[in-house]
């Protein structure tokens, strides 16, 4: 039986990397590209020839969907901690996507003969990013750069963090910019995010099929730049459209399931007439919040105990 090729997870190394980057915030892009170059380059090449031992029959074409299909599984994977009352992770959540993100670009690129370890590679995901124009410029922009971490000047206010985290979003294709979309269109989207929030405060798990599919949406958009940058044209059999795969049902299931949790247990409350302290709505805060750690805890330790699973393979 042929076992695939293991991916090590990308939380490993999200704190280095966060590290990093907060110690340069204007220098994200930059940071991001040579940390991953270091980090994550000769790993992919490796990954690669393994998955085509793995593949033998696997031609070209084949290689590169098995490349993209692990890749999105992995970026959603690493993203899936935003939420609920973990929103403390959110940077480290977007610095796992990021990597894993930049992982498979790797990987397209080792999957067309390039060396991974060449510091062009670095450039190239600048410019697949949409960082700059050109890999000219992105190259002289990680010359200037220097491919060093600076010592952590210490800004941690929240203006910086707030800034930083809205660039991270941007770079992983979650916020985009006017794409020629209606006012109506921007104002639902935006609206729609905002629910999804506050619903998740109380739920965790509703941002996963939110994220879930944010993500899949904007990594499958980098992958057929890749794709058409190292290859010369798209994978005509990337998807297209609306498409449900079985991970993202299992996600919207595991938010109803967290929905039902805190809403149950209100009703039960209403339906008892249960107090404490001679009202009804403090007890209701302490389910709401009770609830919110339990099932934000629950899927935070499934999560790490998958990732820690010595032969866990995608």
């Amino acid at each position: 039986m042929r076992k695939k090729a293991r991916v090590a997870p990308a939380s490993g190394l999200a704190g280095s990397l966060w590290r990093e980057v907060l110690a340069e915030p204007g220098r994200l892009p930059e940071s991001l590209a040579s940390f991953a170059l270091r980090h994550l380059g000769p790993g992919a090449g490796a990954a690669v020839a393994r998955l085509r031992a793995a593949h033998p029959e696997a031609d070209a074409a084949d290689l590169r969907a098995l490349v993209v299909v692990r890749g999105r599984r992995a970026v959603v994977s690493e993203g899936a901690f935003v939420g609920g009352p973990f929103l403390f992770l959110i940077p480290f959540a977007f610095c796992g996507a990021l990597l894993s993100q930049a992982r498979t670009v790797l990987e397209l690129a080792a999957a067309e003969g390039r060396d991974t370890t060449d510091p062009e590679r670095a450039a190239e995901l600048l410019f697949l990013q949409g960082v700059y124009g050109d890999t000219t410029a992105a190259r002289a922009a990680l010359e200037a750069h220097g491919g060093r971490p600076r010592a952590p000047n210490g800004s941690g206010h929240l203006a910086v963090l707030r800034d930083l985290i809205s660039r991270m979003a941007r770079l992983l294709g979650l916020i985009t910019a006017d794409d020629g979309a209606g006012l109506l269109v921007r104002v639902g989207r935006w609206g729609l995010l905002l629910v999804v929030f506050l619903v998740g405060l109380v739920a965790p798990h509703v941002w996963l099929p939110y994220m879930a599919v944010s993500y899949r949406r904007a990594t499958t958009e980098l992958t057929d730049r890749a794709t058409v940058f190292y290859v010369g044209s798209p994978d005509p059999r990337s998807p297209r459209g609306v498409r449900i795969d079985p991970a993202t049902a299992m996600a919207g299931l595991r938010a109803l399931g967290s929905l039902l949790v805190p809403l149950v247990a209100v009703f039960l409350v209403i339906v008892t007439d249960t107090r404490i302290a001679g009202g009804r709505w403090p007890l209701v805060g302490i389910l709401l919040t009770a609830g919110c750690l339990v099932t934000g805890g629950a899927w935070l330790w499934r999560h790490w105990r998958r990732h820690r699973t010595p032969n866990r393979y995608l």
